[in-house]
């Protein structure tokens, strides 16, 4: 495996690791002026900037767009409600197109409200992912399922493995034309299969994105204190590794939610920590 020291170029930034404080046009330049190679930008960013002018910029300054996040959660209560956030994300799908994204991130969405059904939540996640492939073929935007961490099963995904994640690319698209799957660290270092499951999926080039950031401990809030790498527990040459060996070939993503250090620091100290631990601990 190849280190990222002076790979800048291969890296990429999510710009929810900023914190979403300044408008995207200066965090896309700030990230560029940075060196990093690739973007990952979040659809109320994009809708707030427009479409057409973000891509713009992006494809002026050479950068990569790693990944669209995100979908809509797939279940809910009604028939209709379901229909509305496929429509939602079939939307996204073209943004995403539009922008040139490797993959449109999918966050598959938890139990409907005053569900205790879980193979209901997730039967509706597969319906809803089966309602999008036609369009996601149709403007070439690749499909990627990001399995969440188990403590996020009733509220954010019912996905919770890369195993379940690969279960649900074969089951859905086993040509393996438009959809694969987004390995997150931060939703996956703990799970025992994972050097199983990462190979098996990059054996069937499913793995669409790679994403890190670090596990603390303590962990103070399930969502928002995400470590950065180097600062937690998370074996990140050991995971880059595996995801590497499995066959991908993509950027290295840094996704940062945290909302008492990294979203409090100047936007360029935090991605001059970024590129420093991506030279040195991932």
């Amino acid at each position: 495996m190849d280190t990222l020291r002076g790979k800048l170029d291969r890296c990429a930034i999510n710009t929810a690791t900023l914190g979403h404080r300044e408008p995207l046009h200066v965090t896309i330049d700030r990230i560029a002026r940075a060196g990093f190679g690739g973007i990952a930008p979040w659809r109320h960013e994009v809708g707030a900037a427009g479409v057409s002018q973000i891509a713009r910029q992006i494809r002026a300054l050479e950068l990569k767009v790693t990944g669209y996040c995100r979908s809509t959660y797939f279940p809910a209560p009604s028939a209709e409600e379901r229909a509305a956030n496929v429509q939602s994300n079939i939307r996204a799908v073209n943004d995403a197109a539009e922008l040139g994204a490797e993959c449109f991130v999918m966050v598959v969405g938890g139990l409907p409200a005053g569900s205790r059904n879980l193979s209901a939540a997730r039967e509706m996640v597969s319906d809803g992912i089966a309602a999008l492939m036609a369009e996601a073929r149709n403007v070439g935007v690749r499909l990627a399922v990001e399995p969440l961490h188990p403590m996020y099963a009733a509220e954010r995904s019912v996905i919770n493995t890369v195993g379940q994640a690969l279960a649900l690319c074969r089951q859905l698209d086993p040509k393996n034309e438009s959809l694969g799957i987004a390995v997150d660290v931060y939703h996956c270092w703990w799970d025992p299969e994972l050097a199983e499951s990462v190979s098996a999926a990059g054996s069937e080039a499913r793995i669409a994105a790679y994403h890190v950031s670090d596990w603390l401990t303590p962990t103070t809030d399930m969502l928002l204190d995400r470590g950065m790498m180097g600062d937690g527990v998370i074996d990140l040459k050991e995971i880059r590794r595996l995801v590497e060996t499995a066959g991908y070939s993509g950027m290295t993503e840094v996704e940062i939610f945290s909302k008492d250090v990294w979203w409090k620091a100047p936007p360029d100290e935090v991605l001059k920590c970024c590129a420093d631990r991506l030279q040195s601990v991932c």
